[in-house]
């Protein structure tokens, strides 16, 4: 069945097939299959990292010249059938990095290889590590069997037995499963400065950030943040959980969608002199988030009315946090109109830009009807929205 699926791929540089199990004759040294040594396929937090060594150096930019591919080939668990095929492809432009293409495979046949995301590293001429994430390739967090396939086309070689790959070898020799399961991030490590109010990059990303949840209108919020697909960074009052967060579910969802929480202490009290009654804040504030959402220990924190001094900063990063601050305020927490906070976030907005904007601690109706506006704006002048910590680079963990 699986070599009937993959003998019909209409693919013109990365055909992919499974071994020619017991053939009788071998072609000619220098016209067999690149040779697999060892082949993974394993997680790592959200990301899947496809792992692959061959018996001879190679070049990915030369394999579709010498009519070569190396392909991922994902099965159904239920019954062995081939969904999807994920090949390593020759960079864009010559010096460049080498590209992975994905392409779904149905009972009609194989759709349209396409290039997704993936980082491609090598530790030297024999081998390739591919990360990416496995919704690009069509996947979920569900168990998956999968093979490597090296296949040599004609004419470059003469299978044994007359079909559309020409010679190809797979490995493992039987598919293996890999074990996923859906990640739950768990914390982030603070790093850089211990103290950010924006960043310097010439990367257009933006960082919303909301203050003062959960709220009533929390779930609006969100709701219009995933009809836009748009992250966000929402700082947290911890006595304000129990009350709004409705079982810790908004919490839950907020990681779920990729947002980021972070600690705006417990009572939404002036901290600035740090000292115990701040440590106590702050870290009071850090166990609600971590029990509700089940084990999500939060690596930012935001001074209350950002009343902060050194001491505190100080304080803060012994802590396990980095103070974050913004540079962009519409200061919609005194609603000053709709169209008065959309146009001071869409003004000031700039590369690395953090804004800070308000979902709780008081009537929030003009916010959520700016929002839209604002990321609809931004986004048409080429901004992508990011969390803070991916706007900082920080490490985020898993488990």
């Amino acid at each position: 069945m699986l070599l009937g699926v993959v003998a019909g791929l209409a693919v013109a540089t990365l055909a992919v097939g499974t071994s020619v199990a017991g053939a009788a004759k071998q072609p000619p040294v220098g016209k067999r299959p690149l040779s697999i040594q060892s082949a993974s396929l394993t997680q790592s937090g959200q990301q899947l990292v496809w792992k692959v060594e061959l018996d001879q150096r190679f070049s990915p930019a030369a394999l579709t010249q010498a009519r070569r591919s190396l392909c991922l080939l994902f099965e159904r668990l239920g019954n062995g059938s081939v969904s999807g095929q994920l090949c390593i492809a020759p960079p864009a432009r010559k010096g460049g990095d080498a590209r992975v293409a994905y392409a779904p495979i149905t009972r009609k046949g194989p759709g349209t290889l396409k290039v997704i995301p993936a980082q491609i590293s090598r530790g030297g001429a024999r081998d390739f590590t591919a990360t990416f994430m496995p919704r690009d390739a069509g996947r979920s967090y569900a168990s998956l069997r999968w093979q490597v396939i090296s296949a040599l086309r004609p004419p470059a070689c003469r299978p044994p037995k007359a079909n559309r790959i020409g010679c190809f070898v797979k490995f493992p020799a039987k598919p293996t499963v890999a074990r996923l399961h859906t990640p739950q991030v768990v914390g982030c490590v603070p790093s850089g400065a211990p103290f950010v109010n924006s960043i310097d990059t010439r990367r257009k990303e933006i960082a919303l950030t909301f203050d003062d949840g959960p709220w009533i209108l929390t779930s609006k919020f969100l709701d219009l943040l995933e009809a836009k697909h748009v992250v966000a960074t929402f700082f947290e009052v911890g006595e304000y959980i129990p009350t709004y967060g409705d079982g810790g579910a908004i919490e839950r969802r907020m990681l779920r969608d990729g947002d980021m929480i972070g600690d705006h202490t417990w009572s939404h009290v002036d901290v600035s002199g740090a000292g115990p009654g701040a440590a106590s804040q702050i870290s009071r504030a850090a166990d609600e988030i971590r029990s509700v959402t089940h084990g999500f220990t939060p690596c930012l924190f935001r001074a209350p009315g950002g009343a902060v001094s050194s001491a505190l900063i100080s304080q803060a990063r012994s802590m396990g946090f980095t103070t974050i601050q913004w540079d962009v305020d519409p200061r919609d927490w005194s609603t000053p109109g709709t169209d008065s906070i959309y146009s001071t976030v869409v003004r000031n907005a700039h590369s690395g830009s953090i804004v800070l904007q308000h979902d709780g601690g008081g009537p929030r109706e003009e916010t959520l009807a700016a929002l839209p506006r604002e990321i609809d704006t931004l986004r048409g002048e080429g901004y992508t929205f990011v969390t803070v910590t991916q706007l900082l680079g920080q490490k985020l963990i898993y488990k």
